[in-house]
């Protein structure tokens, strides 16, 4: 807990550091606290449950969503199964994300279903780093899996530094056909349009109920700028907590920022855990790893 609220960190990246490109390690190293990666990951490059378990309980994480990444060309290849010793140590706090792409996964259903039996809390999709529009039809097959089990969908809605990446298709206007034709489907907005689209973002959010901003990425005293055309106090109710980490700072400091934006009590408690909860697989109620 945090402040009396539960916290869900719903972007964390703790892949394996031999299965990354350079620029992620630099990335992490350049916008992390000093000495991350020493501190949480081994000599051979792979996270320690214990040490990330702990750190994570000092920073006031209930539940922090695992994140993995099929994109060779940009960050890397983050295999599912790699997060697996992280949830097995401490299943209340830790929670996978699947992560598919078309151009590496056939049948693409079959892969979602599989990762979800694994006991994933949502599929990713990375459109800029994976090269492909989410409005492709081949997708259909793993969004009509999510949709029968009630499992919602992220992508990445907003620009990336990586090279390789390809910006163009982070725009939200390819999720239309998405919403529309899977009406019950909730739809995570990671990074919340940052670049060129805090605009649409804002809008698909507030007219469509299953559509949510994700704020990972986003240094929270820069909100009220990133989305000012929008009424805050009303956008404020579709924002679910995320950082990117290890690319941040404190988590902490983090979620008491957003807080401080004016948020008031119930919006806050919704923001730092109550919609994640609401709208991710996590089964059970609200508990504290140890």
């Amino acid at each position: 807990m945090l402040d009396g609220h539960e916290l869900i960190d719903a972007h964390v990246h703790v892949p394996l550091l031999g299965s990354l490109k350079p620029a992620w390690i630099q990335w992490a190293r350049d916008f992390g606290p000093s000495g991350i990666l020493e501190e949480i990951w081994d000599a051979d490059g792979a996270p320690v449950p214990a040490r990330l378990d702990e750190l994570f309980e000092e920073q006031g994480v209930d539940v922090a969503l695992l994140l993995c990444e099929y994109s060779p060309k940009a960050t890397g290849i983050q295999r599912f199964e790699d997060l697996l010793p992280l949830v097995e140590h401490n299943p209340v706090r830790f929670h996978p994300i699947a992560n598919v792409n078309p151009h590496l996964h056939f049948p693409l259903a079959a892969e979602v279903t599989r990762q979800l039996d694994l006991g994933a809390a949502a599929l990713k999709l990375h459109p800029v780093h994976g090269g492909f529009r989410c409005d492709d039809a081949s997708l259909y097959p793993a969004y009509q899996v999510l949709a029968e089990r009630g499992v919602p969908l992220v992508v990445h809605c907003g620009t990336s530094s990586f090279p390789g990446s390809m910006n163009e298709l982070a725009d939200p206007e390819f999720l239309l056909p998405v919403v529309r034709d899977f009406p019950g489907l909730d739809v995570v907005l990671a990074h919340g349009g940052r670049g060129w689209w805090y605009d649409k973002a804002s809008f698909l959010a507030q007219s469509q109920e299953h559509v949510w901003i994700e704020l990972s990425g986003l240094p929270p005293k820069r909100l009220p700028t990133y989305f000012a055309g929008s009424d805050l106090g009303r956008l404020s109710r579709r924002w679910i907590f995320g950082t990117d980490w290890p690319g941040v700072p404190s988590t902490s400091q983090n979620a008491r920022d957003v807080v401080a934006l004016g948020l008031d009590d119930d919006v806050a408690a919704a923001v730092l855990g109550g919609n994640a909860r609401r709208v991710y697989a996590l089964g059970g109620t609200v508990g504290v790893g140890g």
